[in-house]
């Protein structure tokens, strides 16, 4: 075999060298095209539960764990693309509208599905460190994942939160001075000043009695009524039997339900007692208790002023 001369040596090197850094230059731009978000400048840190993580400048494919994240994203015009619900039977709250009829569910929010989240191949994960803590390592195999403590921390601060995470900090101040100027307008409006609200959520053979730092409760109290005092347990509701229906006896009493037309899912209880309760009013669960961010707060906010117009 005839070895070939030293000059076609370096014309075959020069051709090797020239086609491998062409390979190298569509490679990086591929990956450029496919990963924008691992370029210097597309990420920021966000504190959290666990800590500090770099999540997308911008995301686009988030999935949302809690009611409140999820109300927060689609508030701030944000639709994701899985969210964990309350009910998978009932799936995606309807008070959220068109924007939310898209989304994936992905287990509920006690249970999420691991495997069905890492399927919508998302940018970003949210969470709660009080429910989700045995999932964190498996979610951040996924994507970037940030947990907020806890879904009894006060809602506005989960609000603020969820909004910083995705990048909207100055739209939910804006969001919730609304929520709150409306509170106001309302109060004036009516004169609720110096009368009293309860809500109850019955289930489970038990009255469940909402308090101020609820969600409902708080907004009952944004609209100038106050809640019934009473050792509420460091909680934001407690349980009561039927037997002491009594003891959430106030001026505008709230039962939820799954229908406000059908007045015979009012408790037992409460109809025996009707003479102790004038004003009662049988609201929607599904905003009423979870329904919890902005959007579900004007919810409740439309349910009161039709509500307290009626009555007036």
């Amino acid at each position: 075999m005839r070895t070939p001369a030293p000059r076609t040596i370096r014309r075959r090197l020069l051709a090797l060298t020239v086609a491998s850094a062409a390979v190298l230059a569509v490679a990086a731009c591929g990956s450029d095209d496919s990963d924008p978000a691992g370029s210097v400048g597309d990420t920021r840190t966000v504190d959290h539960a666990r800590g500090k993580t770099d999540v997308p400048t911008t995301p686009t494919r988030v999935v949302v764990l809690e009611p409140v994240q999820l109300d927060t994203a689609i508030a701030l015009q944000i639709t994701p693309v899985g969210a964990a619900v309350l009910n998978e039977a009932a799936g995606v709250p309807k008070y959220l509208g068109d924007k939310a009829s898209g989304i994936t569910t992905v287990g509920t929010v006690q249970e999420p599905n691991v495997q069905k989240i890492a399927a919508l191949k998302p940018d970003l994960i949210i969470g709660t460190e009080s429910r989700h803590s045995a999932l964190y390592q498996q979610l951040t195999d996924v994507a970037p994942t940030v947990f907020m403590a806890t879904q009894t921390d006060p809602w506005q601060d989960n609000v603020r939160f969820t909004a910083t995470t995705l990048g909207g900090a100055d739209s939910a101040d804006k969001l919730l001075t609304g929520y709150r100027q409306r509170c106001a307008d309302i109060a004036k409006k009516f004169g609720t000043a110096g009368k009293s609200a309860q809500l109850i959520r019955p289930r489970d053979g038990v009255l469940t009695l909402y308090g101020p730092t609820s969600f409902a409760g708080s907004a009952l109290e944004c609209v100038g009524f106050k809640t019934p005092e009473r050792d509420w347990e460091n909680s934001i509701s407690v349980d009561i039997s039927p037997e002491r229906v009594l003891e959430a006896k106030a001026d505008h009493v709230f039962v939820t339900t799954v229908d406000v037309n059908d007045r015979s899912t009012i408790p037992a209880s409460v109809t025996a007692n009707a003479a102790a309760f004038p004003r009662l009013h049988l609201v929607d669960q599904s905003f009423w208790i979870t329904g919890v961010g902005t959007v579900g707060g004007q919810a409740v906010l439309d349910d009161l002023e039709r509500i307290l117009a009626a009555s007036s």
